[in-house]
């Protein structure tokens, strides 16, 4: 179980509260308006944010002072920040070993994640050769590369157009069935939320409110929420 418990985050002038907990191998929006706070909570989660109070618990074990190398956890952002001069399949492997030094299985393993998200053969291709796309799709694959039980996303196919969006989240939502990873991502639509997550967590006026099941929060939502869809 992922669990916020009394978490207050104080950046500036801003300020964030959270108090809720998500079951392993859930799929969760974050939804609401810009600057609310959204990906500060993917932050928090990740160890690049730290609360003022409050712990972050992952399976019980309290994970608040782990640098984000410790924590059961893979960041996925909406810049994909592969290295353009590394292939692909050397940006993939640097979720195994960050000095590349890979033998035969760990490179069998680099072409395996390749594979797995539609780029059987295009290993040896730079960020440069592939579409928008396939570099996210990239991203994606080092990011599974990690196996982290945590699977964070902010947002990373905004930039797609809809048919592409809604093709890798179908497909992060097949990865994330098969190894059973607790998802949190970060979305502005309603569409992608109802696609991919089975609860959404509304984040607005400094709150990061708890969990509701997705279809019963849009079919009925809650007055900030309305506000927030227009």
């Amino acid at each position: 179980m992922l669990a916020l418990e009394g978490i207050e985050v104080a950046l500036g002038g801003f300020r964030l509260a959270a108090d809720w907990a998500v079951e392993p191998g859930s799929a969760t929006a974050l939804i609401g308006p810009s600057g609310s706070g959204k990906s500060t909570l993917l932050g928090l989660v990740a160890g690049f944010v730290v609360p003022l109070r409050g712990r972050v618990l992952w399976d019980g074990r309290d994970i608040t002072g782990l640098a984000p190398a410790e924590r059961p956890v893979t960041l996925l952002f909406q810049e994909h920040n592969l290295f353009a001069h590394l292939s692909a399949a050397q940006n993939v492997g640097l979720g195994l070993r960050p000095d590349l030094r890979l033998d035969r299985d760990g490179w069998a393993r680099v072409e395996a994640a390749l594979a797995e998200v539609g780029l059987d053969g295009m290993g040896a291709r730079r960020p440069g050769q592939l579409s928008g796309g396939q570099r996210q799709r990239v991203a994606l694959a080092r990011a599974l590369m990690r196996a982290r039980p945590v699977l964070l996303l902010d947002e990373p196919f905004a930039a797609l157009g809809p048919g592409l969006r809604a093709e890798m989240l179908d497909l992060v939502a097949r990865i994330r069935e098969e190894q059973a990873a607790t998802l949190v991502i970060v979305t502005h639509s309603p569409e992608d939320a109802r696609r991919i997550a089975g609860q959404v967590v509304l984040v607005e006026g400094g709150v990061a409110h708890a969990p509701v099941a997705t279809e019963r929060l849009f079919a009925d939502p809650p007055p900030a929420l309305r506000d927030y869809l227009g």
